[in-house]
Formats: C-alpha cells, sequence, structure tokens
C-alpha cells in the first residue's frame, strides 16, 4: 500500500529532463534554478548527454521505465505538484512522461528542448509530433524560443508580430499558456494565455554574458515562481529578470559558450552580507581606537568595500555620512550602505580594474610624519599631482589610476599634496575592509 505524500510548506518541485555533463542546462540548471529560488528540486533523468560548451557529442537515452520509476519514487513520497520537462530525446520518453503527468496530476511547464545552446539536436524528428499530440494539452505553459516556436506552429517566427501568430496556433494545440521567449528576436518575451485570449509584453534588452542553459534556466524560473503561487504574468516576469541576472553574472568555462550561472545573484547577496559585515568591523576598530581620531582630516574620513567583481557605485559599501572627530574620539556619521560615498568608491573601482583583489579603501590625513611612518613599515607608495588632473576629469578615478601606472601595480598607499581648495591626502588600499582599517590603527599609534 502506497503512503500518502508528505506535505510541506516549501514548494517540491521536479525536473524531467536531459543531462549536462558540462554542468550547464538541463538538469544542471533546473536544480541550481531551484536552489537559488529556494525550493525543493527534484529529478527524473531522461538522457545521459556527453556535453560541454562546445556542443552535444553523444547521447544516451535511459529506458521509458526508468524516467517512470523515478517519477514514480519522488512522487509517492513528496507533495509535488509542479514540474517541468525539458530534454524528452524519443517518441518513447515523450509517451512515458505524459502518461506520469496525468497519472500524478502534474501542473507542468513544458520546454520543447530542441537543440542544445552550443548546438547539437536533443530532440529527434519523430519525437516532435508525439510531444505535440500527447504532451502538450496536459501542459498549463510551455516555453519555447523563437526557433523551437516556429516548428510547433508550423510558421515562420521572425518578428513580434510572428510571435502573436505561433503563440495563438500553439495554444489551439491545447496548452493553456504560451511564452514565447524573445532571445532570438528583440529580447521581448510574449505571453499568451487563452482563457482570456490576452497578450502580454515583456520588454528586455539584450545583455552580454554566457547564454547556454539559458532556456532551461528561464523554465525551471517559471516552474519555482509558480509552485510558489505566483501569477502567470508574475511569473513570467521574474523568470525573465532571472534569467537576465543569470547571463550576466556567467563566468568563462569552456571554449564555447558560457553557462549562465543561476546562482549569481545568491552568491551576490551572500557578498553584499559579508561585505557589510566586514566594513562594520572596520568602523568599530577605528572608533575603538583613540589614536585613529588624530588621523581624521578636516574633511572626515570614509571607508568602503566592494563586492567581488564591483561594476558600479551600488557596488561599494561606505559610511553614508563619513567618519568624523568628536572629543577626541573617531565616530561614525550614520550607517554603512551601499552607494553611499561616490568618493571613496572611485578609488575602489579604480583600483579593482587593475587588481581584483584590491577591494577596499580609507583617507587619512595627510602629513610627511604619516608617509615617513608608511615607508618604515614598508607599505608601496605613489602618489598624483592634482595641477596635472585634465579638464573634466574626476579626481579620485584618474588620480588613483595615475598613481597606479607610476607605480606598475596598486601600492598600499597613495597620496596627494593636495591643490588650492583641496586637503591633501593619503589612501590605504587592501583586499578588505579590516585590514584597511589595522593598517590605519597601525599607522596612528606609530605616529604617537
Amino acid at each position: 500500500m502506497t503512503e500518502e505524500p508528505l506535505t510541506t510548506k516549501n514548494p517540491i518541485v521536479m525536473t524531467i529532463a536531459g543531462s549536462d555533463s558540462g554542468g550547464g542546462a538541463g538538469i544542471a540548471a533546473d536544480l541550481k534554478t531551484f536552489a537559488a529560488l529556494g525550493v525543493h528540486g527534484t529529478c527524473a533523468i531522461t538522457s545521459v548527454t556527453a556535453q560541454n560548451t562546445t556542443g552535444v557529442l553523444e547521447v544516451f537515452d535511459l529506458p521509458p521505465a526508468a524516467v517512470a520509476s523515478q517519477i514514480d519514487a519522488v512522487c509517492a513520497d513528496m507533495d509535488v505538484k509542479w514540474a517541468k520537462t525539458g530534454m524528452l530525446a524519443s517518441s518513447e520518453i515523450v509517451r512515458e512522461v505524459a502518461k506520469e503527468v496525468r497519472k500524478h496530476e502534474l501542473s507542468l511547464v513544458l520546454d520543447p528542448v530542441m537543440a542544445a545552446e552550443a548546438g547539437g539536436d536533443l530532440l529527434r524528428k519523430e519525437a516532435l509530433s508525439v510531444l505535440i499530440e500527447e504532451l502538450l494539452p496536459f501542459c498549463k505553459v510551455t516555453t519555447p524560443n523563437a526557433s523551437e516556436a516556429s516548428t510547433i506552429a508550423g510558421v515562420p517566427v521572425k518578428t513580434p508580430e510572428d510571435a502573436k501568430i505561433a503563440a495563438r496556433k500553439i495554444a489551439d494545440l491545447g496548452v493553456e499558456a504560451v511564452v514565447v521567449t524573445g532571445g532570438h528576436l528583440d529580447a521581448t518575451d510574449l505571453l499568451y494565455e487563452t482563457g482570456s485570449d490576452t497578450f502580454t509584453r515583456i520588454p528586455g534588452t539584450f545583455v552580454k554574458g554566457g547564454t547556454h542553459g539559458s532556456g532551461c534556466t528561464y523554465s525551471a524560473a517559471m516552474t519555482a515562481f509558480l509552485a510558489c503561487e505566483k501569477s502567470l504574468e508574475a511569473a513570467a516576469r521574474e523568470s525573465k529578470n532571472f534569467v537576465v541576472q543569470a547571463i550576466l553574472k556567467s563566468r568563462p568555462a569552456g571554449r564555447g559558450v558560457n553557462p549562465v550561472n543561476p546562482l549569481g545573484a545568491t552568491l551576490e547577496e551572500k557578498e553584499r552580507y559579508l561585505a557589510l559585515r566586514n566594513l562594520k568591523e572596520a568602523v568599530s576598530i577605528l572608533e575603538e581606537n583613540l589614536d585613529f581620531s588624530k588621523l581624521i582630516p578636516e574633511v572626515g574620513c570614509n571607508i568602503g568595500m566592494a563586492i567581488p567583481g564591483a561594476g558600479g557605485f551600488e557596488d561599494v559599501a561606505a559610511v553614508e555620512g563619513r567618519i568624523m572627530r568628536h572629543r577626541g574620539r573617531a565616530v561614525s556619521v550614520g550607517c554603512v550602505d551601499f552607494g553611499a560615498s561616490r568618493h571613496v568608491a572611485r578609488i575602489i573601482l579604480s583600483a579593482l580594474r587593475y587588481d581584483p583583489e584590491i577591494r577596499a579603501a580609507i583617507n587619512v590625513k595627510y602629513s610627511e610624519r604619516s608617509l615617513s611612518a608608511c615607508r618604515e613599515t614598508g607599505l608601496s607608495i605613489s602618489s598624483f599631482d592634482r595641477a596635472e588632473e585634465p579638464e573634466n576629469a574626476s579626481t579620485m578615478d584618474w588620480g588613483t589610476a595615475e598613481a597606479i601606472k607610476k607605480y606598475g601595480s596598486v601600492p598600499k598607499v597613495i597620496y596627494d599634496k593636495g591643490d588650492a581648495g583641496k586637503e591633501p591626502m593619503i589612501r590605504l588600499l587592501g583586499t578588505n575592509a579590516v585590514e584597511v582599517a589595522k593598517l590605519a590603527v597601525e599607522l596612528a599609534e606609530k605616529l604617537q
């Protein structure tokens, strides 16, 4: 006697798809997406592919009974309501999956995978008609790209208007909703809902990055959002945003098409948390040291730290209102937050372009004694002259870069002797905020 599935507050979803030995698409992309979006992912492998970033080299289909057994095992134990399909290579596998979907009353997102992004067929021609006739009518949503929509609908899809025609034809085959993804058109996704006979355009722009696994990631995200009871339109919009971030956060992996990085946004959130925590500790080190207050310039000082791969001001955390001297102590005026100081961010971002390990900086009061102490400590030092600054240049962008070029790499200390109305300054650079805070405290104590 089969036990009732265990219910859970956290949605459990399933991917029924092929494996990618390169880790970029298929169940690899699906499970990473599920994990990133906070749902529990299960899987039923349909085919094992010998695949990398350059393409699919070989395909080994599992027996249909093995696919069914995997689905049965999961559904007998877990409360799976939403599932997605990816690579269903043969007509026999398609029929078996269709039978299992009906048997377990799964709400299905069908990604009609026909070819790998890096190259290689993943759906045999004889299986297409079976997919259209026996599986598509039992789907809640299907997510074809332009090429796949064209094949299923039997019409060319080269423009957004073509996508509308194809979406209606696909819907007529029995599916409740169609999303024609726009990666091969104008980056705009088109959502068609059969019940209301409405089209919704979800605009986008092309972004740079790896796209291997983007279709799998999109359909997996759609499955996760729908399992979390998002509306269809909300799920489509959030899935698009998720894929864009996965492309932007992609990393080089091989000689071909780089894989998307579904965990990129999650990892970035982790890095933001770690940067803020490190920066808060650094500020405490400065505030607790009585000697450091004497190193605070007239304009105040700030300390900042960037996340790895920072691309802009919003990726650099700093003290919102600087650190000032009050009654002989260093006091932070405001909280630490991202985008809080463009001044210190410019120093860090400029240094990052030369050395990605240098992610933190602090500015302190200039004096010849301070410079001498830096030299005695063995710190590498370089400088720039504000009088040589080009018109319309940002001092910190230009000055930091100038000092780095002069030294040949990123030094620990960059200083300038000021100019009319500009206070002279020393900047200490390092790998993290705690490191530069300790360096500043060591310098302050040395001067005493």
